[in-house]
C-alpha cells in the first residue's frame, strides 16, 4: 500500500528537508505535491485527494487550523509539523494523527508514517463495508448501583455509554439510564464483553457497530442509526476489532 502525501510548508528550506526525508526514509509514501501557503495547499488537496497531509502550523495569512476549518469533510490523515510544542492541544482537537516538532527527528517521522499506514490500511479494508449485526453477542450481566438498590442489565442490550462528568449515560434501544459512575469504571467493567473506548466521551458495544465512516477521526454508525465520533488516538484500537 502506498500513501499519497502533500506537504504544506511556507519555508522553502523546511519543505526541501522534509521532502528529502520522506523520499529517503519512507518508501511507502508518494509525495504528490508541496505548497507554500494555505491557498495553494487547499488547491493541492482538492486536486489530489491525498491520504496524508504534512502541515506546518504557522504560515503567512493564517495557520494550519484555518486550512482544516475550510475542509469540514476530509478523508486524509494530518501530521502537524512545527517548531513549537504549544499547539499540541489544538492539533488533538483537530484530530491530528501525529505531531512532529522541528528539527524533524527521522525516527519520529517514520513512526508517524507507520501509524497512518496502519490506520489507512484498516480503513480501506472496512470502507463502506456493512458489518455483521447478527454476530453472536457475548453473554453477561452488568449490575448498576442505584439509590434504592441495584439494577441488572444484560450487557448485550447496551448500545453505548456516554460520559457526563462523574456520571455515565447508558443507552439501550429505547431508553437511557444515568449512573453515578465514571465512564472509566464501565470501560474496565465491560472490557471482556467487546466494548471499545472510541472517544473520551464514548464507549461502544462493538457488536452494535454496523458501519465505519472515514474522515477526521472517523465515526461509527450503530444499529439504531446513531453516529458517534471516533477520536484519532482511539481509531487504531477500534479498527483492530475488525481485522
Amino acid at each position: 500500500m502506498t500513501l499519497n502525501a502533500i506537504v504544506v510548508e511556507d519555508e522553502a528550506n523546511s519543505r526541501e528537508i522534509l521532502s528529502n526525508y520522506i523520499k529517503k526514509y519512507c518508501p511507502d509514501v508518494d509525495l504528490v505535491g508541496m505548497a507554500p501557503s494555505i491557498k495553494e495547499g487547499l488547491e493541492l488537496i482538492e486536486k489530489n485527494d491525498p491520504d496524508l497531509v504534512f502541515l506546518d502550523v504557522e504560515m503567512p495569512f493564517g495557520n494550519a487550523f484555518d486550512l482544516l476549518d475550510q475542509l469540514p469533510e476530509r478523508n486524509f490523515e494530518t501530521v502537524f509539523v512545527t517548531a513549537y510544542d504549544h499547539y499540541a492541544k489544538d492539533a488533538l482537537n483537530h484530530h491530528a494523527a501525529y505531531y512532529l516538532t522541528k528539527p524533524i527527528n527521522i525516527d519520529e517521522l517514520v513512526k508517524a508514517v507507520e501509524y497512518v499506514m496502519e490506520v489507512r490500511s484498516k480503513e480501506n479494508h472496512l470502507q463502506e463495508k456493512v458489518l455483521n449485526t447478527n454476530a453472536k453477542s457475548i453473554q453477561g450481566k452488568l449490575t448498576l448501583p442505584q439509590q434504592d438498590g441495584f439494577q441488572v442489565l444484560n450487557v448485550e442490550e447496551i448500545l453505548y455509554c456516554k460520559a457526563d462528568d462523574n456520571y455515565t449515560e447508558i443507552y439501550l434501544e429505547n431508553k437511557k439510564i444515568l449512573v453515578s459512575k465514571t465512564l472509566k469504571y464501565f470501560e474496565d467493567a465491560l472490557t471482556e464483553f467487546h466494548f471499545a473506548r472510541i472517544h473520551k466521551s464514548y464507549l461502544v458495544n462493538v457488536n452494535e457497530v454496523v458501519k465505519y465512516r472515514k474522515g477526521k477521526g472517523g465515526s461509527v454508525v450503530l444499529s439504531n442509526g446513531k453516529e458517534l465520533l471516533v477520536s484519532a488516538s482511539k481509531k487504531k484500537d477500534l479498527l483492530s476489532y475488525f481485522d
